[in-house]
């Protein structure tokens, strides 16, 4: 039977590194809603949420490695990229819909381009948005330099699709001490960065010490988004390879790390890294070292924790699957709302501070719903579908 025609089942998943995706993506909810009211990265509240996209990427890493890296005798290229479409694209198509539903709501002197796009534009950025075709210069249609002006945190996905694709035609071929030595490599990237060293003078304006940015299409963003995609996905991949190797009777998972309550304690530290405050002001090497040390050592770590600890309760069970099931719907789609509530408060600087404060929540909770509405009756069955129909074929 060819490649082509084996359907593999999925694998079991790990409750905690789900549970862990969840309240990351929840952290990057909250982060965005705080960002509206922020003077700028020194004053942010829940200063660090953007670190949630390269926690995102460990676990990706560590993910498709996990699931696929044992099954390439049995799975062709094409079929592993059909099985990532499946799981990944239909969420891409709804996130951009709602993004163009709602991008006349969001008028604003922040978005100066939305009120004089003409319609072939904004169908132009409308097809490309749903095919993952990157926007440039010419297509900002909002005035941001977003990959896609209708749901920003697609560029994330634009990258994840390109881990991907080296994964599938390089990184899988990779034994593990070629893929520990490019490890090392790309952590040169996320230093470079955070450090401010500005190795290749990408950065005129003087180094930024953070790994802010990847969203937009020009030299200076892509080195930031693909330097954050690479040490993240490509570590993660590494544990997924180790971790077999030490398997035994004691210690089914392989990893060193066992946590009780280890949902909740990697959950805590997730929270501390992502909310701690900005650390020497703006544009300041302690600030730099943080970062690098919480994408270089400590997200792996939790990746470790979350894959050698199990939930012993059935609540927590609960919880892991719960926030796994929303964890991509809401970061995916929660975006949208956010231009509106950032147009809103633009619109009404002088509202009572009550007025402000339950526009956030209800964005929050409307955010959540929405995800949990989608997962149910569009994202899940179109899968299956897709599955049955397409998968399997």
């Amino acid at each position: 039977m060819a490649k082509e025609t084996v359907y593999l089942a999925s694998k079991p998943r790990y409750e905690i590194l789900d549970g862990l995706r969840g309240v990351a993506a929840l952290m990057v909810v909250a982060f965005h809603l705080f960002e509206t009211y922020s003077k700028g990265p020194a004053f942010q509240i829940i200063n660090h949420g953007y670190l949630a996209v390269d926690f995102f990427f460990v676990l990706s890493g560590f993910v498709i490695g996990y699931a696929y890296d044992d099954r390439w005798d049995r799975m062709s290229t094409w079929g592993f990229f059909k099985r990532r479409l499946t799981r990944l694209h239909p969420m891409v198509i709804m996130g951009t819909l709602i993004g163009a539903a709602l991008f006349f709501f969001q008028d604003a002197r922040m978005f100066p381009n939305i009120m004089q796009t003409p319609l072939w534009k904004f169908l132009l950025c409308l097809v490309m948005g749903l095919v993952m075709i990157p926007c440039g210069a010419g297509l900002d249609i909002r005035g941001w330099g977003e990959l896609n002006s209708f749901n920003g945190p697609n560029w994330s996905l634009t990258l994840e699709y390109c881990g991907n694709i080296l994964y599938a035609f390089v990184f899988r071929h990779l034994p593990k001490a070629v893929l520990a030595l490019l490890c090392v490599c790309s952590a040169f990237f996320t230093l470079d960065l955070t450090l401010g060293w500005d190795v290749f003078g990408l950065f005129p304006d003087g180094p930024q010490y953070n790994v802010i940015g990847g969203w937009s299409l020009n030299a200076q963003q892509m080195y930031i988004g693909f330097t954050r995609l690479l040490y993240p996905f490509l570590c993660g991949l590494l544990i997924s390879r180790i971790l077999p190797a030490r398997r035994s009777e004691n210690n089914p998972s392989g990893s060193p790390i066992h946590l009780k309550g280890g949902f909740w304690w990697c959950s805590l530290v997730l929270v501390l890294i992502m909310s701690w405050p900005c650390i020497g002001g703006r544009q300041a090497v302690p600030d730099g070292i943080f970062q690098a040390i919480s994408i270089l050592a400590v997200f792996p770590l939790i990746v470790l924790a979350g894959a050698g600890s199990v939930t012993t309760h059935r609540w927590s069970t609960q919880v892991c699957q719960w926030l796994g099931d929303i964890s991509y719907p809401i970061y995916i789609t929660h975006y949208p709302l956010i231009y509106m509530q950032l147009a809103w408060a633009e619109k009404h600087p002088d509202a009572p501070l009550y007025m402000h404060i339950a526009v956030a929540v209800g964005v929050f909770f409307l955010a959540i719903l929405l995800a949990w509405a989608l997962l149910k009756v569009y994202d899940q069955p179109v899968r299956e579908w897709l599955k049955e129909h397409w998968l399997k074929r």
